[in-house]
Formats: C-alpha cells, structure tokens, sequence
C-alpha cells in the first residue's frame, strides 16, 4: 500500500526514531509499505519517520542509482535499530534530495564511507562498511531516524535561498507527484 510522505514540517521528522522489537506489530506489511512508497515516489531510500512513524527504521535501494551494468554495485536492504558506528574517509560534496521535501536540492558534504550496525528485516544483525554512492544514501536515511534532514546540513546562502520554498511545502502550498501529508497552517 502507498502511503502518504510527511512533508517538511512535520514534527515527526525532528524526533529521534525509538527502536522496535521482532514483534513489531505488523513489521512485515509495514516494510512492503515503504518498498511500495518509496518506489512510487521514484526515490532512493525511505525512513520510517517520513511516513510519520517515530522508529528506527529504514529502506534504501541504491541499485537504481548505479550506471547501467552496474547495479550490483548498489544496495537494496532494511535497515533496523541501525547505529552508525563510523564514518570515515574524505568529505566530499554530492547533490541531495529528500522525498519530504519535494524539488529542492543541495550540495550536502559527506564522508565517503560508513560503518553501521543493524538489524535486517529477519532481525538478523550485521556490522558492514559502505562506501560512495551507497555510503550517502545511508547516511541520508540515518539521519531521518536521528530526527536531522539533509537542508541543516546547507551552507548557509542556500539556506537563505531555499527558505521561502521550504515555507511553502510546510504549509502545503506544491503540488507533489506522490501523495503527501503537509502541515497546513
């Protein structure tokens, strides 16, 4: 089932996610959910906090972000209860968007790789380094579940420059392509 993003605003985009339990309710439906979603909104990673749930949970498939031939190269996976042990290597700067935060962008300067300790969709955990492309997509959604979206992380004279727009996707005032829940005030 498709549900609708929380735009920008929202508060449950500020809160840091709680970690859940194997006995989630309904996990199994809820992680088909976000696949669903986040594919209808032609995005790349989706956390539970931008379908207005307050866990830590996350789901990226980068695959659809690799050159042609190269997909397995990508990452498709569930991310739960997921602590970013690491981050290492160069900061390097790479355009970001955000699915709760329709057409707007920036540059956003990373660490190129990742050392995280989650637990899959099976609550099998694991501890692995991802680099790149990968790495990001990671730390993007990992920020959604600490309660941080990619615009604090703007230099400031675009932050200057994106307020207005971030304004009106706070009070609804866009027309999305996906469905979207807005703070209208």
């Amino acid at each position: 089932m498709i549900l609708p993003i929380y735009a920008y605003g929202q508060p449950v985009l500020k809160k840091t996610g709680v970690d859940i339990t194997p006995d989630h309710e309904g996990l199994s439906v809820l992680i088909d959910n976000m696949w669903d979603t986040m594919y209808n909104a032609s995005g790349v990673g989706l956390a539970a906090p931008q379908i207005g749930l307050s866990i830590r949970l996350f789901v990226i498939d980068s695959q659809q972000m690799m050159e042609e031939g190269k997909e397995s190269d990508g990452v498709k996976s569930v991310f739960i209860n997921a602590e970013i042990i690491e981050e290492t290597g160069k900061v390097w700067p790479y355009e970001e968007g955000c699915l709760s935060i329709p057409r707007i962008t920036g540059d956003v300067e990373r660490q190129e790789t990742v050392k995280i300790k989650y637990f899959d969709q099976d609550f099998k955990e694991h501890i692995e380094t991802y680099s790149g492309l990968n790495a990001r997509v990671i730390q993007h959604e990992y920020d959604h579940i600490e309660g941080n979206l990619f615009t604090e992380k703007l230099k400031p004279v675009k932050k200057r420059l994106i307020k207005r727009k971030l304004e009106a996707i706070r009070k609804g005032n866009i027309d999305p392509k996906y469905r979207m829940k807005f703070v209208r005030k």
